[in-house]
């Protein structure tokens, strides 16, 4: 007899970042290069102050931690944050096992099984599986592509509240989109969570990047919704250390945050080494991040011309983040990506990127789009598009005979 399992678990969404990597396994099984544009895994190296930290630690007993992350640690993010005109006190803020642990942790803490938050779509995929691990409803506001996903009017979002609506979040620079929210479309949300008495819960893990003169503002940037406000961060992007899994939950809302800490204490404490090394990047100079930014224009500019010079595709030009979705003249992206890893190749060469309709929420959108992520340095990312390109093509001819 066969064991049942969860409808939880039967139901959560497989990653579309990773759901194609079975293809990628056979194609490197047989020693083909692939370009991975498929997942944000930057390969600027990781700043050499946090390693430095991790190999000068002296432990004797590698200990558990306190459940809202190291007092040290804790007491020097606010130095951080400063810099954004953002001002915290150390019990604003406690520790989480990655971004990933925060975003869950505040759909747990704000909203009862079945209740819904409400989020602009396209979004980061795993907010399904944090959603659905908290047994919450994903509300989702389409953006589209002609406007550069551009957020909606606030008048789309107040139709989708109802009384079950808890929360909205957003993703401010957005994976995957790259689109930017300005300071005047931030307070719209901002006073529409004080009027319909919402949560607002911004994921602000790209900071840093943001182009063309842009700026980042965040959600806690507004004294007037400090019982509402929670901002989820994380170290993976910012410092190139995705492995070390260290984020944050921040709110003012002292209850929130007691309760939070609950959570906290289930999962028992963060990882103690990362949060050594994190720390030792809290005071990079401000040249770290210019150089970063500096590059991720250029690849971004890369990425967009070439998309930009391919007969069929549109996109527009991304302000944020290290993404773009991109409409293809394919009638199914998922499709070609797989045919890109099974059958496309060029000097034993191809390429890999994510099909975007998973990152919808509402069926049946982003069949033609793909997620690009623009993690490579300019050299690779030149070949990689010429290889989209050629891949293209190639599959539009193989798909008419």
């Amino acid at each position: 007899m066969k064991m049942r399992l969860s409808s939880r678990i039967l139901e959560m969404q497989e990653s579309p970042i990773r759901k194609l990597t079975p293809y990628a396994d056979e194609a490197e099984k047989k020693k083909v290069k692939i370009y991975h544009l498929n997942i944000g895994q930057p390969d600027i190296d990781t700043p050499p102050e946090m390693m430095d930290a991790i190999k000068n630690t002296d432990f004797k007993i590698l200990k558990y931690g306190p459940s809202d992350g190291l007092k040290t640690y804790r007491n020097a993010l606010p130095k951080y944050y400063a810099k954004y005109g953002i001002k915290l006190a150390p019990e604003d803020i406690l520790v989480t096992t990655a971004g990933s642990e925060a975003i869950l942790f505040a759909m747990i803490a704000v909203a009862d099984v079945g209740e819904e938050i409400i989020i602009t779509e396209p979004y980061y995929t795993n907010y399904n599986g944090f959603a659905t691990m908290a047994d919450v409803k994903i509300v989702p506001v389409t953006t589209k592509a002609e406007t550069g996903f551009a957020p909606p009017p606030i008048r789309e979002i107040e139709e989708k509240i109802t009384n079950r609506t808890r929360a909205i979040l957003i993703c401010n620079p957005s994976n995957p989109t790259g689109a930017v929210y300005s300071r005047e479309e931030v307070k719209s949300l901002v006073q529409l969570c004080k009027t319909e008495k919402l949560f607002l819960i911004a994921d602000e893990v790209y900071r840093e990047f943001v182009y063309d003169g842009y700026k980042h503002t965040s959600i806690m940037e507004f004294p007037e919704i400090v019982d509402r406000a929670i901002m989820v961060d994380s170290i993976s992007k910012r410092y190139s250390a995705c492995g070390a899994r260290i984020g944050c939950i921040i709110s003012k809302n002292h209850e929130l945050m007691q309760n939070v800490l609950k959570l906290g204490q289930a999962r028992l404490c963060p990882p103690t080494l990362e949060q050594i090394a994190a720390q030792a990047a809290i005071d990079l100079p401000e040249t770290y991040f210019d150089k970063t930014l500096a590059e991720y224009q250029r690849r971004r500019d890369i990425v967009y011309k070439e998309l930009k010079n391919t007969p069929g595709v549109f996109c527009e030009k991304p302000k944020g983040a290290f993404y773009i979705i991109a409409k293809l003249p394919v009638e199914n992206a998922e499709d070609f990506a797989i045919y890109m890893l099974k059958h496309f190749r060029d000097n034993n060469e191809t390429v890999m990127f994510s099909p975007a309709d998973g990152f919808y929420g509402s069926k049946d959108l982003g069949k033609d789009e793909i997620r690009i992520a623009y993690v490579l340095n300019a050299n690779d990312l030149k070949r990689a598009m010429e290889l989209f390109k050629k891949g293209l093509e190639q599959y539009k001819l193989d798909r008419k005979s």
